[in-house]
């Protein structure tokens, strides 16, 4: 089974970028630990982080004509601004999970809106890098199920 894990905007800064938000645990970091988690579900992973709204669309379109069967995805900003990448998911109607490192409501009013939300499976706020691990599992135990 193949999964896509999507990563938005500024998160190739995790570690470095308010690490007293964020964590001292950097992108490579969480993608070393989905790997080997992966491995030990059974599953592909592919990992994509991007900068850019049209780069993320393009790869969720990719997954889905690659036939993947579900997504981790923490879109970063774009979570409250992308009505395109909300419609990227819908179209290829793949399922997913949307992840958060920090409690997002506990932020400022503008993140408290997710345009991704009501159309994920699951979702993980909060609970800082491991929010990856605990979202890949909870994934392939619904796409199992």
């Amino acid at each position: 089974m193949k999964i896509l894990v999507l990563n938005g905007p500024n998160l190739n800064l995790l570690g470095t970028r308010e690490p007293e938000r964020y964590g001292a645990t950097t992108l490579e970091d969480v993608t070393t630990r989905l790997d080997e988690l992966a491995e030990e579900l059974g599953v592909v992973l592919w990992h994509v982080q991007s900068n850019h709204e049209g780069e993320l669309i393009d790869q969720v379109h990719e997954a889905g004509r690659q036939g993947f069967k579900g997504a981790v995805v923490n879109a970063g900003a774009y979570t409250h601004t992308s009505i395109a990448l909300r419609d990227a998911f819908l179209g290829t109607a793949i399922p997913f999970v949307e992840v958060h490192v920090s409690n997002v409501y506990a932020r400022e009013p503008f993140r408290h809106k997710s345009l991704l939300a009501d159309v994920a499976v699951g979702a993980v706020i909060g609970l800082g890098a491991q929010g990856y691990e605990l979202g890949l599992r909870g994934l392939v135990a619904k796409l199992r199920a």
